[in-house]
């Protein structure tokens, strides 16, 4: 084979562009010990998130039919897209900052994708079938009773995993207690919502049975995108060439330095383990999502022949270039501030989002009046939008004494993330004014509670 002939395609396709299933080897480590303590802390908040409430409201809601969106139990509404725009620009420098700075390393640790596929459908996996061997021998196998009994299991438990994981989907969507309604009343009441889960799903199973590594190797296109982000000082998952090769079987008592041998004992162990099927010796390649599955693997071979460990490092080219290893340089450091930075801005703006928008202005193509008692009265438009759960009873109230404030027409009602928009009078005596106008504080109250306070302005005769 060609040095370079691993680039010209996937390790998951064959020179007829067949298909090439992978058959992993079951991860044992330190740092694998690490990435299950990770994944079972992320799916125990993703199947809870749509079920915990704060504020009478879910942790986290995507509810697009209804355009209501819940983070942390605050509503947001459409007119607080500004947010998600913002929220969105800076989702999209943070992940060009972290990829620049330690690659691929969200897609092994915290994509969803990974942490279902290797740490609840692999682990099935490996507990019907065995370890790889054992599942090549079983997929090459003629097809007997016990080879149908294993199958059916394994597919019949991938698919209520997919169910479960559809349903929790869904509920981020439409809400717990909107799916709850859908599994416990009528059939016939909720096809729609029936219909959507049988298809999540079949889309989750097909994921997890058969598409699996080409999620990350073809269709994210974050895999495609990391390939023009990273550098020779992107922290990634590397071998040390300049230690392991030349690569060699290793003899009993042989001095590999004296008989020219590196220290990569070419026992094909990394290739073994790795998710996507790569060859981590061959270099950096787009295939690679940092799990470091091949470190753990490495270490244990080489801690068992009794050599060096790291051959298999997280690591930049320059690291190893300059024997080095994990270093807070100034550029790591200046890229990691700018990514705190960016998360506390996007926190920022949701911590300082008010629950309410009101606008008080005077109505247009109207002026001041004056009635027969010396008072002068001003007609103001009013516009609250509310962006809470709850619904409220609008009154006003002017912080000075001697104005008086009088709705025209019934009583102002806002509902939850609706907008009111109405009129009212001001009347304020003549005296109080000066060079023809007065600023004032108007006091909105909702449901007798103190919501915002706005200020404007009264205007009458200039004398």
């Amino acid at each position: 084979m060609e040095a370079d002939e691993f680039r010209d395609h996937i390790s998951t396709v064959n020179e007829q562009g067949k298909r090439v299933w992978i058959f992993p080897k079951r991860p044992k480590g330190k740092l694998y010990e690490w990435r299950k303590i990770t994944s079972y802390f992320l799916v125990i908040f993703l199947f809870s998130a749509p079920h915990i409430r704060i504020n009478q409201e879910p942790l986290l809601l995507f509810n697009i039919i209804d355009r209501k969106f819940v983070l942390f139990g605050n509503i947001f509404w459409p007119q607080d897209l500004y947010l998600f725009a913002i929220g969105f620009i800076l989702f999209i420098v943070f992940i060009i900052f972290f990829t620049i700075i330690y690659g691929r390393l969200f897609c092994g640790w915290v994509c969803p994708q990974t942490i279902f596929m290797e740490m609840i459908f692999r682990r099935i996996e490996y507990w019907i079938e065995g370890d790889f061997k054992e599942q090549q021998l079983l997929n090459k196998a003629k097809w007997s009773a016990s080879k149908i009994a294993k199958k059916i299991a394994k597919h019949t438990s991938f698919l209520i995993v997919s169910f479960l994981i559809a349903n929790t989907f869904l509920a981020y969507f439409i809400g717990s207690e909107h799916l709850w309604s859908i599994q416990n009343d009528d059939i016939k009441h909720h096809l729609g919502g029936l219909m959507s889960i049988a298809i999540f799903t079949l889309v989750f199973y097909g994921v997890f049975a058969w598409l699996r590594e080409q999620v990350c190797t073809t269709i994210c296109p974050y895999g495609r995108l990391q390939g023009v982000l990273l550098d020779r000082n992107t922290m990634v998952v590397a071998y040390d060439k300049g230690i392991g090769e030349p690569r060699a079987k290793i003899h009993k008592g042989e001095n590999r330095e004296e008989v020219q041998k590196g220290n990569c004992i070419d026992c094909n162990r990394c290739v073994q383990v790795c998710p996507t099927g790569i060859d981590i010796r061959n270099g950096t390649q787009m295939e690679c999502i940092n799990c470091t599955a091949c470190i753990d693997e490495c270490n244990s071979m080489m801690h068992a022949v009794g050599m060096e460990q790291n051959l298999i490092r997280f690591v930049s080219e320059n690291g190893i270039k300059e024997k080095k290893g994990f270093e807070w340089t100034t550029r790591v450091k200046a890229y990691s501030i700018l990514l705190l930075a960016l998360i506390g801005v996007l926190l920022g703006l949701m911590l300082t989002r008010k629950d309410f928008e009101t606008e008080i202005m005077r109505q247009r193509g109207s002026t001041y009046t004056i009635t027969d008692d010396g008072m002068i009265t001003n007609i103001f438009e009013i516009s609250i939008l509310n962006k809470t759960h709850k619904n409220y009873e609008i009154n006003l109230n002017c912080s000075d004494k001697r104005v008086t404030l009088e709705k025209i027409g019934k009583k102002m009602q806002l509902n939850s993330g609706k907008q009111l928009k109405d009129r009212f009078l001001i009347k304020a005596p003549n005296s109080m004014l000066e060079d023809g106008e007065k600023k004032i504080t108007i006091e909105i109250y909702g449901n007798h509670k103190l919501i915002e306070k706005k200020k404007t302005k009264i205007i009458g005769p200039f004398i």
